[in-house]
This record gives C-alpha cells, sequence and structure tokens, in this order.
C-alpha cells in the first residue's frame, strides 16, 4: 500500500511540473500584418508589464516561424530594445498607435547590448525571427492588425 502512495506522490508531483518551466509562455494573441505580398498571420506572445517587457525573448533558443512576441507599451513613446542574453537574431518591428509600421530593425545581432531605437515614438514592438519581415514583406508603412490597435483580426 506504501508503494502504491509513493507512486500516486510521484505522478502527483511531475502532473504539476510543466516542460519548459523555467521559461513560462505568456498569454498569446493573433495578428495579421498587411505586407506587399498579402496578409501575415502570427500567433504572438503579449508582454504586457515591465518584468514580461524585460526578458522578451530572452534565453530562448528557438521561434516557429509564423510566431514572435508583441511589446504592448500601452501609450506612445521612444524605444530603444537590445540583444541581451538573446541567442536568436530577430527583427524588430516598430509599431505606431495606429497599427502602422514606423521602422523595422533587421537580423539584429544575438546576445549584442548595443540600443535599437526607435525612429519615433511608438507604442509597440513585434518581434519575430531574423530575415523573416524580408521574407514576408513585411515593410514600414504597413498595417498590424491586433486587438490593441482596435482592429483585430
Amino acid at each position: 500500500m506504501r508503494a502504491f502512495f509513493a507512486v500516486l506522490f510521484v505522478f502527483a508531483f511531475l502532473a504539476g511540473c510543466s516542460p519548459g518551466q523555467g521559461n513560462p509562455q505568456l498569454p498569446t494573441a493573433r495578428i495579421v500584418v498587411d505586407t506587399v505580398k498579402g496578409p501575415a498571420a502570427f500567433t504572438v506572445e503579449m508582454a504586457t508589464d515591465d518584468a514580461e517587457r524585460e526578458k522578451g525573448l530572452m534565453y530562448r533558443t528557438e521561434l516557429k516561424p509564423d510566431a514572435g512576441m508583441l511589446f504592448d507599451f500601452r501609450r506612445d513613446g521612444f524605444r530603444n530594445f537590445w540583444m541581451e542574453n538573446t541567442p536568436l537574431s530577430l527583427d524588430i518591428i516598430f509599431i505606431r498607435s495606429d497599427g502602422i509600421i514606423s521602422t523595422i530593425a533587421s537580423n539584429t545581432v544575438p546576445y549584442s547590448e548595443d540600443r535599437i531605437p526607435s525612429s519615433e515614438p511608438v507604442r509597440a514592438v513585434l518581434e519575430i525571427n531574423g530575415g523573416r519581415a524580408a521574407a514576408l514583406g513585411i515593410q514600414p508603412g504597413g498595417k498590424v492588425h491586433a486587438a490593441i490597435f482596435g482592429n483585430g483580426p
């Protein structure tokens, strides 16, 4: 009987442990980006508070082609990003409060501590795999459709 309870305890303990606990996924949302090649859909993690935005995609070693992270600052401002502790090359897409793409920092350098600034006040920043913006035809002036901009898909 003791063995039964020991096994039951182990299963209960393991059930409470989820894979990737050291890097929990944030709530996700579906967004669509208008591109010169047509709409591109992504499932993005939503970084909406200071702690989530500070960690961002640090330590991630992979990101699906249709995935990313959307940083919502809730109001316009000049933003600075960097690649500290980030092993992936990313495209960093700066987005105004109307959902229009301001600028794109393409193929950022992993682990770099150099600042990557927005060129104007932006409300949000989208990070996707490095090179994806060019491959999909995402360009400044394109529109991002997301609930935070009031034009979600």
